[in-house]
Parts: structure tokens; C-alpha cells; sequence
């Protein structure tokens, strides 16, 4: 089974970009199944049902989220309906939506988990750790492959949860930070990992915001208002191959096109 993890999608612009790029990159490393986070995808915060629906339609089979997964009230009228779209697992408890899914694919039951960190995260969470145990322990025996999508700020955080993980699932990926790490690994238990898949989204940009008023931040230290960066893009993302037999990762590969 060959997974396809692709990073942030930033703005229409990247969406633009990973549908054109998608279908080529899918049929050229004979991808069977695809993750996208989407969390960025609606003017660089949040995602609308259009928009959702436009992800699907060029070939992903399941749509994570993030700390942005509420920035587009849109959100509310269709994320309980929709069983593709996953938003982080640790949220508090009783708001809408899932934070996992579970898809069958090649009669293979895929299992989608998404969480977010809680270093400089600025969300109030529940701890990611003890959350993906408790939804592992439910999903024992009754899926085949097991993917987790973490979207946290802090490596050090992202790497302690691929330890954590490692022999427990059959892939861990890093999102969030918008810039793809070159760590990608299977660790010594058979689980996939990298720290960051990086971006979908504009190449002169300061992760996906426009250069010129991000500068200004940093050099004024005024809250000056991010702006969507536009331009050339780029798809990143990285494709994890998991063994039929024993549901561990045999290869990790990163993807920037």
C-alpha cells in the first residue's frame, strides 16, 4: 500500500496547484491512498464545504485539520455530516466532528487519526499522548493500517510522539510548521515518521504569507495584518509504503514539486 501524505494546503493558489500537480504525481508513484491536511486551504486559515468538496475531487481520500479548524464557521454546517474530514482528536470533548476515520481501500481498512500539539500551540487540548492511546486501543484488530497526522509547532514534541507511536501505528507525519523536514525515517519498531511534510502553497512567502507584511511584524513588532502570499507554488508532501503483511512502513519518501 502506497500513502501519500500532502503538506498544507495554503490558499487557493496551493489548492490550484496540488490539483494539477496531483493526478500526474499519483499515477507516477502508483499512489493508492491520500491524506491532505486542509486546515490552511481558505485564504491561508480554515476550510468551506466548496472547498472541502474541490480537495476530494482531485483524488484525496481523507482531509485532516488543525489549529485553524474553526477559523470558517462554514465548518460547523457540514463537519458532523462529512466522513472524510477529521479534525484533531484531542480537541475538548462534545465538539463537532471526528478526530479519526476509518476508510477501506485495496480491502484494506485504513485508519486517519489527526492531533495537535500543545507546545506553543496557543489551543487548549487535551494530552495528545494519552488521547491517540485511548483511540488506538479502540481501533485494535479492526483496522489494518493505522496513519496519524500531528500537527504541532515544537519538534521535540513531534519527535517524542514518533517514539511514542513507533511499533504502535503504521505511519506518523509532522504538519503545522509548513516546512518540510529532511529526517524521514522508519524508526526501529516499523513505523514511518518525518517531523514536518511542509506546505502546498506560494514559494516566496514566509510559510505561505506574504513576505512584506510578515517583515513588518518582525520589525515593528506591531500586530500588522498576515496577508496570503500569491505567485509560483509548490506541492510537498511525502509518501510512506506500508507492507501488506505486517502494516509497517518499508520505505518513506519525501515529495517537493
Amino acid at each position: 500500500m502506497r500513502i501519500l501524505a500532502l503538506g498544507d494546503i495554503v490558499g487557493e493558489n496551493g489548492l490550484k496547484k496540488a490539483s494539477e500537480v496531483l493526478p500526474e504525481l499519483i499515477k507516477k508513484e502508483q499512489i493508492d491512498f491520500v491524506i491532505a491536511n486542509g486546515e490552511n486551504v481558505a485564504g491561508g486559515m480554515g476550510i468551506t464545504h466548496k472547498l472541502y468538496k474541490e480537495i476530494l475531487k482531485m483524488g484525496v481520500d481523507v482531509v485532516t485539520m488543525g489549529n485553524h479548524t474553526w477559523a470558517k464557521k462554514d465548518i460547523f454546517s457540514f463537519i458532523d455530516e462529512e466522513e472524510r474530514l477529521v479534525r484533531p482528536a484531542n480537541y475538548s470533548k462534545g465538539l463537532p466532528g471526528k478526530g479519526y476515520v476509518t476508510v477501506t481501500c485495496k480491502d484494506k481498512k485504513i485508519a486517519v487519526i489527526n492531533l495537535i500539539g500543545r507546545t506553543e500551540m496557543n489551543v487548549l487540548s487535551e494530552n495528545p499522548f494519552i488521547k491517540v492511546d485511548e483511540i488506538i486501543k479502540q481501533l485494535q484488530e479492526k483496522v489494518d493500517i493505522i496513519m496519524v497526522d500531528f500537527h504541532a509547532e515544537a519538534s521535540a514534541e513531534k519527535i517524542a510522539m514518533g517514539y511514542h507511536l513507533d511499533g504502535k501505528v503504521s505511519a506518523m507525519f509532522g504538519t503545522h510548521t509548513h516546512v518540510q523536514t529532511a529526517d524521514e525515517i522508519i524508526l526501529e519498531k516499523g513505523t514511518g515518521y518525518i517531523t514536518d511534510i511542509g506546505m502546498t502553497g506560494p514559494v516566496t512567502s514566509v510559510i505561505g504569507m506574504e513576505v512584506e507584511a510578515s517583515l513588518k511584524r518582525f520589525e515593528t513588532s506591531l500586530p500588522e495584518r498576515y496577508k496570503l502570499a500569491e505567485g509560483k507554488c509548490s506541492v510537498c508532501g511525502c509518501i510512506f509504503e506500508i507492507d501488506d503483511e505486517t502494516s509497517r512502513t518499508i520505505e518513506v519518501k519525501r515529495v517537493k514539486v
